[in-house]
């Protein structure tokens, strides 16, 4: 695909012009989105903090930011009552390992291959599936959820991974923001992959996806997030198919008697989603640095 190389080399090489500011500007701008990032990190930093109070800590008004005798008592009582499940953590864990990373992967996979032809190719109806996918972010889950339950429940998916699965996947913001970037790759680029006689999935996978890679890691990070807090609401019944969430979020409900417990309960379900969104963020900011293009 030498044709292809080139076209693309050229692309990527065009250098754009930065625009120079002074270094008094610098200095404000640094400070003004230090002022902001420390608002934005207050509230990471009140939940990890809270993970290691002690109960006569926890209720302390006004509230304090940091801690004066750190315990891990709050983690200790929650595995206490881990232990006490009928069913063990490890099933818990691995449903939501099960329904976050096939809910992740299907919701790229599904949104990119949908996208591909509404922003590269032109026929009847193009328009108007864009505007509705458009109209379909103003619906809210809670809106959904009946026809998703009714959906569901006549191709008799109730209490099943799938039920969980299925509808986010066939959510349409994977779509929109997949279709969104695609446009933006220049039609040069798929012309002459043609040219050199890819297949319509091999210009799909291997040119349009590697120019997307921001898209779609973003998309990653917002489906894992999703799937990773899901509780199976009103589709899963069954005890050993719930998952993390949904038994965690049950310790919490005990009342103030377990305001420690929840503290931690909050901290263990955000780790992983904090760690996902620091890793991907990264390559999102490295690959919107190196790989600029445009149409």
């Amino acid at each position: 695909m030498k044709l292809f190389r080139f076209i693309k080399k050229k692309l990527v090489s065009r250098k754009f012009k930065r625009r120079n500011r002074s270094v008094g500007g610098d200095a404000a701008l640094i400070i003004i989105l230090g002022i902001f990032g420390i608002f934005s990190l207050f509230p990471l930093l009140y939940t990890i903090t809270s993970a290691f109070k002690p109960f006569s800590e926890i209720f302390i008004f006004p509230p304090r930011l940091m801690v004066d005798n750190p315990t891990t008592d709050n983690f200790v009582d929650l595995a206490t009552i881990i232990e006490s499940f009928a069913i063990p953590f490890s099933r818990y864990a691995f449903n939501t390992l099960l329904i976050t990373g096939i809910g992740t992967f299907g919701t790229v996979l599904l949104g990119s291959m949908a996208a591909f032809p509404i922003a590269k190719y032109k026929f009847p109806g193009s328009e108007f599936m864009s505007n509705l996918i458009v109209y379909a972010l103003m619906f809210s889950a809670s809106v959904t959820a009946i026809p998703n339950y009714l959906i569901m429940s006549a191709l008799h998916l109730i209490d099943s991974y799938w039920a969980v699965i299925l509808p986010a996947v066939g959510g349409t913001l994977g779509l929109y923001l997949m279709k969104n970037f695609m446009v933006q790759v220049p039609d040069a680029m798929i012309e002459a992959a043609k040219i050199d006689g890819a297949t319509e999935f091999q210009t799909y996978w291997k040119v349009v996806m590697p120019l997307c890679k921001p898209a779609w890691i973003t998309l990653i990070i917002f489906s894992f997030q999703q799937m990773w807090g899901t509780t199976g609401g009103i589709f899963i019944y069954s005890e050993e198919l719930k998952p993390l969430s949904y038994v965690l979020s049950q310790l919490v409900s005990g009342g103030i008697a377990r305001t420690g417990v929840a503290s931690a309960v909050s901290l263990v379900m955000l780790v992983v989603p904090v760690g996902v969104f620091v890793v991907s963020q990264s390559n999102v900011i490295e690959t919107m640095s190196t790989s600029g293009i445009k149409g």
